[in-house]
């Protein structure tokens, strides 16, 4: 079903993930697989139906396709195999028709980050900091296989002062502190099936980029569709934060701290917008200076470019929250780009990718 180089391997179980049967991958018609650099990865798995004696679809009696079964995606293109998601399955949709053949089965899931969501509950975590409840709640999971990647944060609340409470499942606690310290959170698998990362911290605008996605660069071009290049000056805000002296009552503005994320464009852009976060007058003045990097941070999406590359041709699984390279689209437009979104497509003879890159200006460094 996949040649051209590209092998596809399918683990389902309903606690350990095994290879898939002859059988079902043999009525595998199409997968998509979509990775974010926030919120749920997802996956969608076509199967084409048939009738047993019984009168019933056969995938749909087996069990094998229950949720929340787990089920592993990856994928090998040239000699390394790389996971694609681990997830759970989460819904079904059946179409049925009159032509022979034309029925199908699609299988619809999330990564296992969903299996952090599905229990809400109270709680309270007196004079600990936001990193440290973050590690506690993920030490929860230990049948997941979590290698946890947690920044430390130095916010200590005193119980006198304040007492961190959730209510709420454990993703979106984990998820609001993440968004009060200007970080991120996901899960992503590891090269090891079965084995997952945590990641708690900031955006990954470190390391070396990937290979480059190509365009007009004749038999060196990797991407057959046009690429659409968007600047949006709108997208970047100043924010004006400012707090209150508790003895002088005096309002002090607090400035915006500078980025600490490397930059990726010539030419970054000025902010048109100027915003007022609320409820700031009462907060410390570290408080205060980290509201004021996180109301600041969608500068760094003014500029985007989506597209989609053929895999083969291109010769790479692009990933998802990872750095990659744009060539051949004029000074102004190539450059180095955060990946913000992967979508991966694999059908009948053909493996492709579209993606959403980011940056917070214009113009290649080098």
């Amino acid at each position: 079903m996949f040649d051209q180089g590209v092998r596809l391997q399918l683990l389902i179980g309903a606690t350990v993930p095994r290879p898939a049967a002859y059988d079902l991958v043999d009525a595998l018609a199409a997968v998509e697989v979509e990775n974010n650099d926030q919120g749920f990865d997802g996956f969608k798995l076509s199967f084409s139906l048939t009738k047993s004696p019984l009168l019933d679809y056969d995938l749909l009696g087996g069990g094998l396709l229950e949720p929340p079964n787990r089920v592993i995606i990856a994928v090998t293109v040239g000699v390394l195999p790389q996971v694609l998601i681990d997830g759970v399955i989460t819904r079904h949709e059946t179409t049925a028709s009159n032509q022979p053949g034309a029925s199908m089965l699609h299988v619809y899931g999330r990564d296992i980050s969903q299996l952090l969501d599905l229990e809400e509950r109270s709680h309270t975590y007196p004079n600990q900091a936001d990193s440290l409840i973050v590690q506690g709640l993920l030490r929860e999971y230990p049948t997941l296989r979590l290698t946890s990647q947690v920044t430390p944060t130095e916010d200590f609340p005193v119980e006198t002062d304040r007492i961190p409470s959730q209510q709420g499942t454990d993703l979106s606690y984990i998820r609001d502190l993440a968004e009060r310290n200007g970080f991120v959170f996901y899960i992503e698998p590891s090269s090891i099936p079965g084995v997952n990362t945590a990641y708690w911290g900031r955006e990954n605008r470190l390391g070396t980029p990937q290979p480059a996605l190509s365009i007009n660069q004749a038999s060196e071009s990797n991407v057959d569709e046009p690429m659409t290049f968007t600047f949006d000056a709108l997208a970047a805000t100043e924010p004006q934060v400012s707090i209150v002296e508790p003895t002088t009552r005096l309002r002090i503005p607090v400035p915006v701290p500078i980025s600490l994320q490397p930059s990726l464009a010539a030419q970054a852009v000025q902010p048109l917008r100027r915003t007022v976060p609320r409820g700031t007058a009462q907060l410390s003045l570290a408080q205060a200076l980290l509201r004021s990097q996180v109301a600041s941070s969608g500068t760094d999406e003014v500029a985007s470019t989506s597209g989609e590359v053929d895999t083969v041709r291109y010769g790479h699984v692009l990933q998802a929250r990872r750095l990659v390279r744009v060539v051949g689209a004029g000074r102004t437009n190539s450059g180095t780009y955060y990946v913000k979104r992967v979508t991966h497509r694999i059908s009948q003879g053909q493996y492709k990718q579209s993606f959403e890159l980011t940056r917070e200006g214009r113009g290649a460094l080098l």
